[in-house]
């Protein structure tokens, strides 16, 4: 038995001891081969009905307690080794079996070398397991994030020479020396084929706004098929869920193998439809079901489900890394939000399954960047004690977002389940798509994919960019000097208008799109609403500071040749204030966003906005 195991069998033992008569001797504790015997004497064990012979879902549980030789395997009585759908698990009887089961195989390992390799095999089997799931937790994100963008590049175009490859991809071999908004000689969008050639032209426009919202309504339609008729489980994030059965839960089937199979196509599609819904919660969901696949390799977990929780703790913990790019930050996850039973073995198996499935998604590299993540952010600029102030007002903006969405969506689901609508869960995600994309189009910022949107929102301006959110009325003729801080041009009004109709958008159609019946994400939606109200606070402060050079809070700070204010800090910041007013996390979410972005001196900033916005979305706070 592992020392660092809570000892709660220590009053159990009696359980097994015969009455003790009146006046009589005291009684005899029996030995552990006396309990062995005990525990493997059984009668055969009838299986539930309703369950199939080839369904490895989760909830299939051992028919067996207290076997210790692989040959002789026997069974309990019913309601003793199975657990039945919607029950919860015996968390002490469960970790007695493990307990004794562990026992018996120290005292056989004594008896021949065969023994002492088949006792070291089950040592270290717990390492060889979270090992296979952050391998394949890893491989997993890895074609998710592969198979999502050229989806969503569908919508636009074609490459037709390798129709597999996207837009980015597609022109990596051009032989053009510039091009906008990745278009190239070998990438063909839609109107070209229909004739339009010219992007100017009405003709084309209209020609790819339908193209746009036909690709957007037909993915979405396959995506709600697929999950209705193979996998109803694979709908929704499913951090809920996963937070009930690491409690001691049974949901049979949700960690099964076709759920897994299901929402790894979908979660692509959906994301690829332009739902404003992410991949990275449903990234967890998917690792868990890897972890519970798994774990039936191993007896010593498939067969006990307090010990199968170990594995899917450590599973847990390898989604986030691989959603984000933060092992740290995913091992905090598991511990803060969604785990019920955290001994300090599970801790460091973990640790190194998060290690794992970071190094298998950075070995595959699907972005092409060397990064985890399509947004991170490469500058280093300082921030100044007085912007502590915006920092915290960006804190109560994401508690008052997190409340309002919390309230407007419960509100809504309760809605959809008293009324005709929720009877037809395929017409509403058809209507969601298509009214998203109806919307989205003729926005650039909405267009975007959402991951791509706060890329833009996180990086700073430079001499290279010429988006209208870096347009401004700057002069590069020191190359030894940063970017100063100046005047906003004509791109960067137009950029904060389209911003201020998005930040509108993002949260209403959020409020309708969690829930419908596809593989929905919170994260990235409310990432993407924080990073565009911190990128406009952010070029508000920029412009204070560029106008007001001699007040005492920018006097220091203003003449170094640098810019005095990055909107992009106060877009990472927002983005952390909504997600932690949405969530509700704090600790694990600041872990996240510093391994994000890799700059460990907006820790504080970080800090500040998430418990600020945790106390707001407290004061309002509504339970479901």
């Amino acid at each position: 038995m592992e020392e660092n195991e809570p000892l709660l069998l220590e009053g159990m033992a009696d359980f097994s001891l015969p009455p003790r008569a009146p006046n009589g001797p005291p009684r005899r504790r029996p030995s552990d081969d006396e309990i062995i015997d005990v525990s493997t004497t059984s009668t055969p064990l009838e299986r539930p009905s309703g369950l199939s012979d080839n369904e490895s879902d989760y909830g299939s549980q051992s028919k067996t307690y207290g076997t210790y030789n692989a040959s002789e395997e026997s069974e309990l009585p019913a309601g003793v080794g199975q657990y039945e759908d919607f029950h919860t698990i015996d968390w002490l009887r469960d970790i007695a079996r493990d307990r004794l089961r562990h026992r018996h195989i120290v005292k056989k390992s004594q008896e021949s070398c065969w023994e002492y390799v088949k006792g070291f095999h089950d040592a270290w089997s717990g390492w060889v397991c979270v090992l296979i799931v952050g391998c394949a937790a890893g491989l997993t994100a890895g074609v998710i994030d592969i198979g999502a963008n050229w989806m969503f590049d569908i919508k636009f175009g074609i490459c037709p020479q390798q129709f597999y490859f996207s837009k980015e991809q597609c022109c990596w071999d051009s032989n053009d020396t510039h091009f906008g908004d990745n278009d190239c000689a070998e990438w063909k969008a839609w109107p070209t084929f229909f004739g339009a050639h010219d992007p100017t032209n009405g003709w084309y426009y209209l020609l790819s706004y339908i193209m746009y919202v036909f690709w957007a309504v037909f993915i979405g339609f396959l995506t709600v098929t697929l999950v209705r008729q193979f996998a109803p489980y694979a709908c929704g994030s499913g951090i809920p869920e996963i937070k009930t059965i690491l409690s001691g839960f049974i949901i049979r089937g949700y960690l099964g193998k076709w759920t897994y199979l299901i929402k790894s196509v979908t979660m692509m599609m959906a994301v690829s439809a332009g739902l404003s819904l992410g991949k990275e919660g449903p990234m967890v969901h998917m690792a868990c079901c890897i972890g519970n696949i798994a774990s039936y390799l191993f007896p010593k977990y498939g067969r006990n489900e307090a010990k199968k929780r170990e594995i899917l703790s450590a599973a847990s913990a390898a989604g986030v890394s691989v959603a984000f790019g933060a092992p740290i930050g995913g091992v905090l996850f598991s511990l803060e939000e969604v785990s019920y039973y955290f001994p300090l073995k599970t801790l460091w198996r973990s640790f190194f399954c998060a290690l794992v499935a970071t190094f298998v998604l950075r070995s595959i590299n699907p972005f092409g960047t060397s990064h985890l993540v399509m947004f991170y952010i490469d500058y280093n600029s300082p921030w100044f004690f007085f912007e502590l102030v915006p920092f915290i007002i960006l804190g109560i903006f994401g508690g008052l977002v997190g409340a309002f969405f919390i309230k407007a969506n419960i509100y809504w689901c309760k809605y959809r389940k008293t009324s005709r609508l929720g009877l037809y869960p395929t017409l509403e995600v058809l209507i969601v798509t298509l009214a998203t994309a109806i919307v989205s189009f003729p926005n650039p910022y909405t267009r975007k994919n959402t991951s791509e949107l706060i890329a833009m929102l996180f990086q700073q301006c430079g001499p290279e960019d010429s988006t209208d959110l870096c347009d401004y009325r700057r002069n590069f003729t020191n190359v030894n000097h940063g970017v100063e801080t100046a005047e906003i041009g004509d791109g960067v009004k137009r950029a904060l208008w389209q911003l201020s109709l998005a930040l509108i958008f993002k949260l209403l159609i959020t409020v309708f799109t969690f829930g419908i019946k596809v593989p929905a994400g919170l994260f990235i939606p409310s990432m993407a609403v924080g990073a565009i109200a911190g990128r406009m606070l952010g070029v508000a402060m920029e412009q204070l500071a560029y106008y007001n050079q001699d007040w005492v809070f920018f006097k220091d700070m203003c003449n170094l040749n640098e810019a005095c204010i990055t909107p992009g800090i106060y877009a990472m910041v927002g983005a952390a204030a909504v997600l932690g007013g949405v969530t509700r996390m704090t600790i694990s979410l600041v872990v996240i966003m510093f391994e994000l972005t890799g700059g460990i001196q907006y820790i504080v900033p970080i800090m500040a906005a998430v418990m600020t916005s945790k106390w707001v979305s407290f004061t309002h706070r509504s339970y479901g």
